[in-house]
């Protein structure tokens, strides 16, 4: 018996060592060698984005592009573009129309990969867009994408819309502060009311305690990149609204409204400095660009 199995070892050695041809490796499907036909959405991506500012969506469907565990579905066709042009008018625009056509390139994430639902994750938080090392974005729910141009748009699809702006803002923030840091005195405002259970706060509570949305009491850095986003996206009007409406009385955690307020008052005044001061650009112009241009998509 001894033997025998020595013997099938050998054999089973000798047959894994054989060089067997399996064709070329980029041939086999899911390995990357998949190609399609270019049609008139690839030409699209290729002329708008990739020829001017050397950006590459990729919206054909690639499970490694994603976490593994996760349930997700592809994007629809017809919504690429919209996505993307609006991702144009709202985001790059503005920033080129502020800080110029170099700046843009020289900083912006060069790869987009769309997803056409959300990505739920065990906490029951839903994660609307990543961005890794500054190069590369994905964003999720791009078959929810619609705006007032398009039919069967609905006044409460907005809310989708603002979101995914929302995500490139914020990642954005993240690529600009990675850069060049924001002020360490940034930290010292809120300093002790940082959590990790940032999920389970409602919006009013994260504002009593001067935090403009309760995943920017997730750490420093997304509470710096918040407050970017929250400001571009909802507008100075939309934000002074958010200041004014904290309650009075008390947070949770103890801290009056008057604090509150000025917490948020000082978080702005020091995004509007950074940027002045490491960018060189206007933020509250940047601001009226970005608001404008939402404003004509879905109102």
């Amino acid at each position: 018996m001894k033997l025998f199995l020595l013997a099938l070892s050998f054999l089973l050695l000798m047959s894994c060592s054989k060089k067997d041809d399996l064709g070329k490796v980029d041939d086999i499907p899911g390995l990357g060698g998949d190609t399609w036909v270019k049609g008139p959405l690839d030409r699209w991506l290729f002329d708008t984005l990739t020829v001017p500012y050397n950006i590459a969506v990729k919206y054909k469907w690639d499970q490694f592009e994603f976490e593994l565990n996760k349930t997700l579905v592809p994007p629809r066709e017809e919504k690429v573009i919209p996505v993307m042009s609006a991702i144009k008018k709202v985001w790059m625009s503005t920033y080129i129309a502020e800080a110029g056509d170099l700046f843009f390139r020289r900083y912006c994430p060069k790869y987009f990969i769309l997803s056409g639902s959300a990505s739920w994750n065990e906490n029951g938080t839903i994660t609307l867009g990543t961005a890794e090392g500054g190069r590369k974005v994905v964003l999720y729910l791009v078959n929810d994408f619609v705006t007032r141009d398009m039919p069967n748009y609905k006044p409460g699809d907005s809310a989708n819309v603002k979101q995914m702006f929302h995500v490139i803002e914020h990642e954005f923030g993240h690529i600009l502060h990675q850069t060049v840091m924001y002020p360490v005195e940034f930290k010292r405002i809120c300093a002790g009311l940082y959590t990790a259970n940032w999920n389970n706060i409602d919006d009013i509570s994260a504002y009593q305690d001067g935090f403009v949305t309760p995943y920017a009491m997730s750490g420093y850095d997304d509470d710096f990149v918040e407050m970017i986003s929250t400001m571009l996206v909802e507008g100075r009007a939309g934000f002074d609204k958010i200041v004014n409406s904290i309650p009075p009385g008390y947070s949770i955690n103890g801290t009056p409204q008057a604090e509150a307020k000025a917490r948020l008052r000082r978080k702005e005044a020091m995004v509007v400095s950074y940027f002045q001061t490491v960018w060189h650009i206007d933020f509250y112009s940047l601001q009226s660009r970005t608001r404008r241009e939402i404003n004509k998509l879905l109102y």
